[in-house]
């Protein structure tokens, strides 16, 4: 039985404000993870109902290590997201993944220690599949956006998540691209991935590349105000992908044909008299399908 279409977008400031988004309105939404990032700004776009959901809040309030992934996923989900677009900033590791290029990201490396990577643990145990970690249908509809914009794109990609706030080290950017064969570099996309897959929401990563990694040996001549420029570029960019996608997704939503709105089918394998009610109260969005 299809269901209606919902996008939620993580991002920044200039993702959300678009042109022809009716009835926005910015509401609070309490999760058992704490507060997510901000309110969320929820509207139609094209008749498609969309949530915009700053991943800094805000004034940039949160830093990589401290947004609160969980929240947020949760959050989202709650409300009736179906599919979610996390837009982000990223360093490129190849010469010809350019600034101001994006790169529709198929795979990830998670060097992430510091942030709660699940919502399931003691009293409720369950292991996902990420070997693909992104939804090729929704992945695939970004792209679609991306060229109708005639916006560089790059599909397929590898992400490595790092920890933050600092950047890497020349050594460390040479390894990540070299012997690991990552693509891009960006600190805030792991736990969010997985998080999705546990919540059974379907999951594109579109990263937009502002700078080469300190790997490139033009690195240290690039100029702050280049970089800014290129954020502003991206931020365009970003907003009129998002506003393609309500026309390219349709209100009607089938089942994903990848599975990701199945991932807990047989995920969970703490028996049901083994469980802490307590935890399974707080999964009463993320798995409430599975545990009723």
């Amino acid at each position: 039985m299809a269901q209606e279409t919902m996008i939620g977008v993580i991002g920044g400031s200039g993702v959300y404000e678009i042109e022809g988004l009716e009835n926005a309105e910015w509401r609070s939404v309490d999760t058992p993870w704490g507060p997510p990032s901000d309110e969320i700004l929820t509207g139609r776009l094209d008749g498609i109902t969309m949530a915009f959901l700053p991943r800094h809040g805000r004034g940039h309030r949160h830093s990589p290590s401290t947004v609160p992934y969980r929240a947020n996923i949760d959050a989202l989900k709650r409300i009736g997201v179906s599919d979610v677009i996390s837009v982000s900033a990223c360093g490129s590791f190849r010469q010809e993944m350019a600034p101001g290029d994006f790169v529709i990201v198929d795979q990830f490396i998670d060097r992430t220690f510091a942030r709660e990577k699940s919502f399931f643990g003691t009293g409720c145990v369950a292991h996902v599949s990420v070997a693909h970690p992104t939804c090729a249908r929704l992945s695939a509809a970004c792209a679609q956006a991306a060229r109708a914009e005639g916006i560089t794109v790059h599909e397929g990609g590898t992400y490595l998540a790092m920890e933050g706030p600092q950047f890497s080290t020349v050594a460390e950017s040479r390894m990540y691209r070299e012997s690991w064969g990552a693509d891009v570099i960006g600190m805030t996309n792991m736990p969010e991935a997985k998080l999705a897959r546990e919540a059974e929401l379907c999951y594109a990563s579109v990263a937009m590349i502002t700078d080469y990694d300190s790997w490139h040996p033009d690195h240290g001549a690039v100029d702050i105000s280049e970089i800014i420029a290129t954020l502003a570029g991206n931020a365009d960019k970003a907003r009129a992908l998002v506003a393609r996608l309500p026309a390219l997704l349709g209100t009607a939503r089938a089942p994903c044909e990848h599975g990701c709105d199945r991932a807990l089918d047989h995920a969970i394998l703490t028996a049901p008299e083994a469980r802490d009610p307590a935890l399974v109260q707080k999964l009463d969005a993320v798995a409430g399908r599975v545990l009723g």
